[in-house]
């Protein structure tokens, strides 16, 4: 067996923790993006309302509706989700910065990976650095179909908690895989996990921002004040569910290939496709949450704020499995490295 590279090793270390430097700077671009945005097109709309009343008054008092915004109606993005000429200098600033950061991260997972000659996936901080190089990449593949900027402070957000997570609670020396691991099946289960997981990831931040959403139009629709400015950017409850429900979709297809891979490569190492491990009775709930959710939404009419928290109850799923599962239960899967 290839002896540890360890000064590769190291330069794996400062390339992530490089890039969760600048993963944060992209998150607080992407929060200053939502703060800013919002009272730029405030202050559009209300010189426009400036300019409306002077013409308005010439035509003649008296005059009545003047083509303004329904009562009750709530400003947001556009539906479509693709990219406007509005400018937004920090939203721009954020998505180069993930980019930047998607790639030193990229050379720290890699480098990893080389110094022990082997996939980076053995242990909980090689976990954790992959799946937030995962989950930065199919977001950042996802802006070059349509406008999800307004998801970038949730999702970077998310890269940079687990980035964090890597280098405080869970930082493992470069070693080599346990015996149990050192299979093919292990490149074709976690590489389709991960991807499911990311694409989770994203429907999960969509869900949150729906269930604000929703309440910010209902507010409006009640005639209260706007308290949620910030989600003029975002576009409606209705188009956040639609949109997450058909990535959901697509990630269930993937989790449940991850199942079935598991329960192959189980066969393999273990003379049992399913055993009750608490690794794989987990991965069994975040299957029956997702399926569940896609069958209420499609059969049962649960719609708007329900099948947002459907979604988010099995994203919690997710984080269950990923992080007290592995680190606090024992079993045949547990792979943690602590």
């Amino acid at each position: 067996m290839p002896s540890i590279d360890e000064t590769l090793g190291q330069y794996s270390e400062l390339f992530i923790l490089l890039a969760a430097m600048t993963f944060t700077v992209a998150l607080i671009a992407f929060c200053w993006d939502l703060a800013t945005a919002s009272r730029t097109l405030q202050a559009v709309e209300d010189r426009l309302a400036r300019q409306q009343v002077p013409a308005e008054a010439a035509v003649g008092a008296g005059r009545t509706g003047g083509g303004g915004a329904a009562e009750g109606a709530v400003e947001t993005a556009d539906e479509s989700l693709e990219y406007a000429g509005q400018r937004r200098p920090a939203a721009r600033i954020g998505v180069a910065l993930s980019a930047l950061g998607t790639l030193i991260l990229a050379a720290g997972v890699i480098s990893r990976g080389l110094a022990a000659h082997r996939v980076p996936w053995g242990n909980m901080y090689e976990f954790c650095t992959t799946g937030a190089l995962v989950v930065a990449a199919v977001f950042l593949l996802a802006l070059t179909r349509k406008d999800m900027r307004f998801l970038g402070s949730f999702v970077i957000g998310l890269v940079v908690i687990m980035l964090c997570a890597a280098a405080i609670a869970f930082p493992t020396p470069v070693a080599h895989l346990v015996p149990a691991l050192q299979s093919y099946w292990l490149i074709i289960h976690v590489s389709v996990a991960v991807i499911a997981s990311a694409l989770f990831t994203l429907t999960f931040a969509m869900s949150v921002l729906q269930l604000l959403q929703a309440r910010r139009e209902a507010t409006a629709m009640a005639g209260r004040p706007d308290r949620l400015a910030f989600l003029r950017v975002v576009p409606s409850a209705l188009t956040l569910e639609n949109v997450a429900y058909r990535i959901n979709t697509v990630a269930f297809v993937l989790w449940t290939f991850t199942v079935m891979a598991g329960a192959i490569w189980a066969e393999k190492a273990w003379g049992r496709y399913w055993g009750w491990d608490t690794k794989e009775v987990w991965s069994f709930v975040i299957w029956v949450v997702y399926a569940g959710y896609l069958h209420a939404r499609a059969t049962r009419g649960w719609t708007g704020t329900r099948a947002a928290w459907l979604s988010i109850v099995g994203y919690l799923c997710v984080i269950f499995n990923f992080t007290i599962v592995n680190v606090f239960f024992s079993g045949l899967h547990s792979y943690s490295g602590l």
